[in-house]
């Protein structure tokens, strides 16, 4: 459904703001988040390496959320031009309308499916700084040096230059 939302959007969008850039002209920036839809959503299917700027869901909410809000305020300020001088032109910014809203359902669709939690930026690609490394362990004791041979009941043997006694005594 998103993909036939972003094309309708784009070729219909396309269509009207070349054809009355004055009344329909913001809606060039509805064809780019049509074909930012068509990249989100096929980009990852051609190219098996190619990774999202997050979830596929959150993206296409996002993109697809402000081509609705964009096109629905176009709509709602250009009504009286749109309805008065009816035309193949403002049929095709309807159907570009109609196709950002489709974008924007079928964004929120995908959304819900991966669990409603929005995800976006490149968080998973690198390890984070502001974690900090665990602890390291207490540092042990080394074990007192026991002599080959010796029995193992027998305590262990000092080392002279421990204690600071070079004569022995």
């Amino acid at each position: 459904m998103a993909a036939i939302g972003g094309a309708a959007t784009i070729v219909g969008s396309g269509v009207a703001a070349a054809t009355y850039p004055g009344h329909w002209g913001v809606t060039w920036l509805a064809v780019l988040l049509g074909a930012a839809m068509l990249l989100i959503i096929f980009l990852p299917q051609m190219s098996a390496t190619t990774k999202l700027p997050g979830n596929k869901g959150s993206l296409m909410l996002a993109v697809g959320g402000v081509a609705a809000v964009l096109m629905a305020f176009v709509l709602l300020t250009n009504i009286g031009f749109t309805f008065t001088f009816f035309d193949l032109a403002s049929l095709m910014f309807l159907v570009g309308v109609a196709g950002a809203l489709l974008m924007g359902w079928s964004g929120w669709q995908a959304f819900q499916a991966e669990g409603a939690k929005f995800n976006v930026g490149m968080s998973g690609s690198a390890p984070s700084a502001a974690a900090p490394a665990p602890p390291a362990p207490p540092a042990q004791a080394a074990p007192a040096y026991t002599p080959p041979g010796a029995p193992p009941s027998a305590p262990p043997v000092q080392d002279e230059s421990a204690t600071g006694d070079e004569h022995g005594g």
